[in-house]
């Protein structure tokens, strides 16, 4: 083994271990079916809620029905949301997102979704979650992050612990910022 080679190794490691300290961590969600009901949506294991890496999950999952049906993606998300039901504004901002013919928004944070095929993702569907040093830096909120196949970098979103019972709820996202524009509705491409 030659000296580069081990101050190579070496040096990997450590930069493994402080990345580990820092608190990364990475959840894998599957789904075979995404769900068309709030009855569906709650049917799930992950709606549990226990961790915030599920509640992340399922907000996506909630975001796709609302690009479907504004009415039942309400209902999910005010379900996410606990005792904070969407505002107005919010439902405004909702609407504003998905102008346009932009219904996939969304369906950009699924494993297998490109510009290139417009954003469909590869089933069973699948979501991953992450979390990184800046995580936990607010007491009773978590920061996660999701990859987004239309953007460079994960996606944020922040969740909230309920103290009576543990259960993580959605605060904020910030999922349904711009992306790169699918190849099929380019003028560019």
């Amino acid at each position: 083994m030659s000296i580069f080679y081990k101050l190579k190794n070496t040096a990997q490691q450590a930069a493994n271990t402080a990345v580990q300290s820092a608190g990364s961590k990475r959840e894998t969600f599957t789904f075979a079916a995404l769900p068309e009901s709030l009855a569906e949506l709650q049917a799930l294991p992950e709606a549990s809620l226990d961790t915030p890496f599920k509640t992340a999950a399922l907000t996506v999952l909630a975001l796709c029905a609302y690009a479907a049906d504004k009415n039942i993606g309400t209902e999910m998300l005010n379900w996410l949301r606990g005792p904070r039901p969407l505002n107005g504004q919010e439902i405004s901002f909702l609407n504003d997102r998905f102008r346009d013919g932009k219904t996939y928004l969304p369906f950009t944070y699924f494993v297998g979704s490109t510009p290139d095929n417009h954003y469909t993702p590869t089933t069973p569907y699948t979501i991953i979650i992450e979390s990184n040093h800046v995580s936990d830096d607010e007491a009773g909120y978590r920061k996660l992050f999701i990859p987004c196949g239309g953007a460079d970098n994960p996606r944020p979103i922040k969740l909230r612990q309920r103290g009576s019972d543990g259960k993580w709820f959605l605060w904020e996202q910030y999922l349904l910022t711009g992306v790169r524009t699918p190849k099929a509705s380019d003028p560019w491409a």
